[in-house]
């Protein structure tokens, strides 16, 4: 996070920032305010000629050649008339006389503008004047230049403050937690089965180490078999367990004769299964996938039930050395 010391020089700095900025703002809005003044006075002033030039053939301005005087009466009712509609408009612009007559309230301020113009028609010449308020009129303070220089000041300031940063302490990082599933894990190497999430395992004799190996091939490539108790084990069992036992012979763990996997089956299966629930204790859900089934009842109905192991994929084992 990010904190700054402000100094009573970044202050000064600050509202000396303001008052250049606001002196720009406001003398572009001055230029405006007197460029608006000036083009509307002449909009006026135009409209006063034109006004004044239609209306001159009925105006009694006399005649200088005839040698006959301006009828002041109705000079100074006109002139009185034209104001009367310039002061409703707010104009700032007043009709002073036409050929030297004067309407008799009209009377000219201090520091008004004098303007001049003459009109021509085929007799005589016509003077007009015409007086206007100050240009300094026009001037007035532009809140809308304060509030911009106020807005558009830190933008410049905060480039010289000089930032702090304060370290925050790092948020602890959560590290979710990776839940494990448990794997059975063949050992041909070390004729080890284990679960493959801790140091757990169990050492098998060759004969249910190469039968349960070999079941475990069975049954991924045969998921709908049916291997009963009272019956020989399929040929291609016996031939996947003798496979498993030659690797055993290659990896130096025996120089036997190969076993009968038939014999004792019952015994064999007992003793996977109590190995079984060595590595698996605490995951006895997981346990239930690799577990061989158990016969149930007595007599020949027990016999009748198929220790082949739930549906698996290869994906399910992990066997090492084989």
């Amino acid at each position: 996070m990010k904190t700054y010391d402000i100094t009573p020089n970044d202050w000064l700095k600050g509202l000396i920032v303001v008052l250049v900025l606001f002196t720009v703002f406001q003398t572009g809005a001055l230029i405006g305010q007197g460029s608006a003044g000036l083009y509307t006075d002449h909009e006026t002033i135009d409209q006063i000629r034109s006004r004044i030039s239609l209306d001159l053939q009925f105006l009694d301005v006399g005649n200088h050649t005839l040698k006959t005087p301006p009828n002041h009466e109705t000079l100074r009712h006109y002139i009185s008339r034209i104001n009367t509609i310039l002061s409703d408009k707010n104009t700032g612009v007043k009709l002073l006389a036409i050929q030297s007559v004067t309407a008799d309230s009209q009377a000219l301020n201090e520091n008004e503008r004098i303007i001049k113009f003459t009109l021509h028609n085929s007799e005589q010449s016509v003077n007009v004047q015409l007086a206007a308020v100050p240009i300094y009129q026009f001037f007035a303070l532009s809140p809308l230049a304060l509030v911009a220089s106020l807005l558009i000041a830190p933008l410049f300031v905060k480039a010289k403050l000089n930032p702090r940063v304060t370290k925050t302490p790092p948020s602890p990082v959560v590290i979710p937690e990776i839940k494990v599933t448990p794997k059975l894990t063949i050992n041909l190497t070390e004729k080890t089965i284990g679960n493959g999430v801790n140091d757990v395992t169990v050492q098998l004799q060759n004969k249910p180490l190469c039968f349960y190996t070999a079941l475990l091939h069975y049954c991924i490539e045969n998921p709908d078999a049916a291997l009963m108790h009272h019956k020989d084990i399929p040929p291609e069992l016996t031939n996947l367990a003798t496979k498993v036992f030659t690797r055993l012979m290659e990896l130096g763990h025996t120089k036997r004769k190969r076993p009968d996997f038939n014999a004792n089956l019952d015994k064999t299966l007992s003793e996977i299964r109590a190995a079984l629930e060595e590595v698996f204790v605490g995951f006895s859900d997981e346990k239930i996938r690799y577990y061989p089934p158990r016969a149930q009842g007595e007599g020949s109905r027990s016999k009748q039930h198929s220790y082949a192991l739930p549906v698996l994929s290869h994906d399910d084992v992990v066997i090492i050395g084989e």
